[in-house]
């Protein structure tokens, strides 16, 4: 039976900001500070699928890590069923990863080469105290149905597989202990497109079937409108426009969301002539004033320079940051 998505937040990030100091060429930390997650917000529900899109360097992959405490935020909230993670220790934050799993975008490097399938899957059982083999035999071998896999590939090691086998052995890893968040790091872009759409909807079946709730980062436009349920455009560590993934793709926006779609491959015969992004991003590094997107943005005005917008709501659901918007 198919989970309908719950109407009560599972995770709720609030204002969230992690700055990194740069180096000097003498390693020692300098005085420039780079804003990789620059005071962001958003929600995410039991059965739903968030996506987070942005060019590389966005703060997609930063804004994930923070979220499961792999990099410590330097502010902001993170509440997981209303559970103040940045308040637990080492040991309560240990206990509460099992409901948290992650799937990497190099399947090859995330699995350790020296270990076979069967020693891999059995990790997360052995890290967490469960030491009963049956229960640990019978929870690989649903592990396997799940994914796709058989019994005999358990005795292989990660290079005799493909990227595709490769990826679902990520997947059956992060579903051992049976996770309500799991965050998809760029899951399929290292991927043939085919392998991508297997994987895809197989990340779907289990959204739908097990109610799983995930935070899909990609800058596969295609893929996220595929697979999310809502979208966040990031640019610069900021979160740009967010809305459901049929309004964002309907009408988007925000400039940097228009040339974004505009990225995006089409076999329509129709040809829509837009206004294309150029320049370099700003120097996240310099606190600017105004829009950090006025140095690229085809429409930007004399405010645009003077002002940073802020993300409100422009339609139900549907909010963008963007002095233009309206």
């Amino acid at each position: 039976m198919k989970n309908s998505i719950s109407e009560t937040p599972l995770l709720e990030v609030k204002r969230l900001q992690k700055y990194f100091h740069a180096k000097q060429n003498n390693g020692a930390r300098g005085g420039e500070i780079l804003k990789a997650v620059d005071d962001i917000s958003f929600t995410l529900r039991a059965g739903e699928a968030l996506g987070l899109v942005g060019e590389s360097g966005c703060g997609k992959s930063t804004t994930a890590r923070a979220v499961l405490r792999l990099v410590e935020p330097d502010a902001g909230d993170v509440f997981y069923k209303g559970i103040d993670m940045l308040k637990l220790c080492p040991e309560e934050m240990r206990f509460l990863r099992k409901e948290m799993q992650i799937i990497f975008q190099d399947p090859l490097a995330a699995l350790n080469p020296k270990r076979r399938i069967r020693d891999i899957l059995s990790e997360p059982f052995i890290i967490h105290g469960v030491t009963d083999m049956d229960f640990r035999q019978k929870s690989i071998a649903g592990l396997l149905q799940k994914t796709g896999l058989s019994e005999d590939q358990l005795a292989r090691f990660p290079h005799e597989f493909s990227g595709g086998q490769l990826q679902r052995i990520g997947i059956a890893r992060a579903l051992a202990l049976n996770p309500r968040l799991i965050v998809a790091d760029e899951p399929v872009s290292a991927l043939d497109v085919s392998i991508q759409a297997q994987i895809v909807n197989l990340l779907s079946d289990l959204k739908e079937n097990e109610g799983i709730a995930f935070l899909f980062i990609s800058h596969d436009m295609g893929v996220v409108e595929h697979f999310c349920d809502r979208v966040a455009v990031m640019y610069l560590g900021k979160i740009v426009e967010m809305a459901t993934a049929q309004s964002l793709y309907a009408k988007p926006r925000h400039p940097y969301t228009l040339a974004l779609m505009a990225a995006v491959p089409s076999l329509r015969d129709e040809v829509q002539v837009q206004k294309v992004i150029t320049g370099e991003a700003m120097d996240t590094t310099v606190f600017a004033k105004g829009c950090a997107f006025q140095a690229r943005c085809p429409i930007k005005e004399k405010q645009c320079e003077d002002i940073s917008p802020t993300l409100k709501e422009i339609a139900p659901g549907h909010s963008v940051a963007c002095h233009l918007s309206e």
